[in-house]
């Protein structure tokens, strides 16, 4: 599993907490530093990102073959451009995709449009991938209707994908907090936050595994 982090350039620690949970599944994860504030927008870091994970995957325990993709927020918008578009990482599509909390009716780095709109200009012979989506129902960041309506236009294309609305805001969906002194999430214990990391962490899982969806 690949995991990408949010807006925050640099911000890999801000994921632990659901790496760790995914972890503790069987995933075998990689969190890596991108920067959005890049003059590209952190392109070049999410290609590179891609491109190690596909290359040594396998000295991790990882299976090269068996490759999914996660982001949360501006990641997860990239995570789901990566699945609909072939050209975002040269060629490459994932084998499954999780968005975290995305906007996805706004642009992110690897095509420079809307995950939406992506799905729109998608060619129909474009081999369908397994989506699962999960958003916080609390969200004060990322209004939750992002990810129904990205739902809905995979329901429409026919394309395998699933919507989880936790009782969560933007941070507790991966287990953490916002805080305001370091303008940066931290791990969270809070019941709301360890209940919807840990369903996000059995999606990890399940899309890293191609299984069918549990939670």
């Amino acid at each position: 599993m690949l995991l990408w982090h949010g807006r925050g350039p640099e911000e890999r620690d801000v994921l632990a907490p659901l790496a760790r949970a995914a972890a503790s599944l069987g995933v075998v994860c990689f969190v890596p530093d991108w920067r959005p504030d890049a003059d590209d927008g952190g392109r070049t870091h999410l290609r590179e990102s891609a491109g190690f994970v596909r290359q040594n995957a396998a000295e991790f325990g990882g299976d090269t073959g068996r490759i999914a993709l996660a982001g949360w927020s501006l990641g997860g918008n990239a995570a789901l451009a990566a699945a609909m578009d072939p050209c975002a990482l040269d060629g490459w599509r994932p084998r499954a995709v999780v968005g975290i909390a995305g906007g996805y009716t706004r642009p992110e780095p690897l095509t420079a449009r809307a995950p939406v709109d992506g799905l729109t200009r998608a060619e129909e012979s474009l081999p369908a991938i397994p989506v699962r989506l999960i958003h916080g129902s609390a969200d004060p960041v990322v209004d939750v209707r992002q990810s129904r309506r990205l739902h809905a236009a995979l329901q429409h294309r026919g394309w395998p994908a699933s919507l989880d609305e936790p009782d969560t805001d933007h941070a507790g969906v991966i287990m953490t907090e916002y805080d305001p002194e370091s303008g940066r999430c931290r791990p969270s214990r809070a019941d709301h936050a360890v209940r919807a990391g840990s369903r996000a962490a059995r999606l990890l899982f399940h899309a890293a595994h191609d299984t069918p969806r549990t939670c």
